[in-house]
């Protein structure tokens, strides 16, 4: 990947030269392991791990990105011996691509058809 799909990717382009590998739940959770222990608690509990050039990688976690659920989010993750959950870094949010969605109806954001429901029980 010569150029990033968009801004939304620089902290994972700049993260991911120092990556042991990149991991992938196979529905929305995208991990680089930032060292060997995580790299190996990887391997032995994903289904989806690689690991390559920085291109390829940064390559692979898009494919990945796109094939996502919209839950989708990525974190760099470095071992912490005293604090597991201190070691990990949002690089992208979950819902960052999260657009709105308008109600043709009533012009609300994520109604989800709820003015269609409330309309039919006024009948």
């Amino acid at each position: 990947m010569n150029t990033l799909p968009s801004p939304l990717f620089d902290k994972v382009a700049r993260a991911i030269a120092d990556a042991h590998l990149i991991a992938f739940d196979g529905c929305h959770k995208i991990y680089l392991a930032m060292d060997e222990i995580e790299a190996e608690w990887f391997r032995e509990n994903y289904e989806f791990t690689f690991f390559g050039s920085p291109n390829e990688m940064l390559d692979t976690l898009y494919g990945w990105w796109k094939e996502s659920c919209p839950l989708k989010f990525v974190q760099a993750v470095s071992h912490d011996e005293f604090d597991p959950n201190a070691g990990f870094e949002s690089l992208i949010e979950q819902g960052a691509e999260w657009e709105e969605e308008i109600c043709f109806y009533c012009e609300e954001a994520y109604c989800e058809g709820e003015c269609q429901e409330d309309d039919e029980d006024d009948e």
